[in-house]
């Protein structure tokens, strides 16, 4: 409740109405169906309102990106997704488009025997689990993103903002162009070609690239050297 106080008073204080909508509307919360305020004209209260429909990750990132999260907040440890959860593995979001989820997973198999785990939220999000929450620990807790460029990945909300995610925590993006040439950002940077290889080939050639990268050698080799049988 302290949070939601702060927030709602960081808000009021920096923004018009139509600000935080908008401020609303990039952070892909919905001011829809906001309950009734009994005709209080305030931005504080307003924004409270929206705000205590939301779970509590995102009302954490709200704060973050107005640069006003607690510390309290700020060193607790995020839980990894699910399937993440005990294993010593590398992880790996495999960002991808819901029509091409079966190519997410094939690489997602691939790569299991170089002990990178991949996340593909269309299988890993087990039914019982708010899977927007889930997919937001899977983003936080990824040691590195692999996006996978097929038509019609550019156009999808929700992969940018997995992308614009990765790129605001300084992991590691691997784009891997399936049809599709990477935009914005990630677009100045080589991208990973199929050149009609087999998932078995592309996942080789994923785990030398985390291999040579500084931001992920390190964590890769643990996860491989933890996987040697004694």
């Amino acid at each position: 409740m302290d949070l939601l106080e702060k927030v709602g008073s960081e808000l009021q204080n920096r923004y018009t109405f139509k600000d935080i909508d908008a401020f609303f509307a990039a952070s892909n919360i919905s001011t829809a169906n906001v309950p009734d305020l009994g005709g209080a004209n305030s931005k504080r209260v307003y924004a409270k309102a929206v705000l205590a429909r939301v779970s509590e990750t995102d009302l954490i990132r709200v704060a973050s990106e107005l640069d006003i999260l607690p510390t309290s907040h700020a060193g607790v440890a995020i839980e990894p997704p699910k399937n993440w959860q005990d294993t010593s593995d590398f992880r790996l979001f495999i960002s991808h488009i819901s029509r091409d989820k079966a190519i997410a997973t094939r690489l997602k198999a691939a790569l299991a025997g170089y002990s990178i785990a991949g996340f593909v939220a269309h299988e890993d999000i087990h039914p019982t689990l708010a899977w927007q929450d889930e997919i937001e620990r899977g983003l936080q807790t990824m040691h590195a993103l692999i996006a996978v460029h097929t038509p019609g990945f550019s156009a999808s909300i929700w992969t940018q903002q997995e992308i614009g995610y990765a790129l605001g925590r300084g992991v590691k993006v691997i784009s891997f162009k399936m049809g599709e040439d990477p935009t914005g950002f990630i677009g100045k940077h080589q991208a990973l070609p199929r050149r009609n290889r087999t998932a078995e080939q592309i996942a080789a050639e994923i785990n030398k690239l985390l291999g040579a990268d500084p931001r992920t050698c390190d964590l890769l080799n643990s996860a491989q050297g933890a996987a040697i049988p004694f």
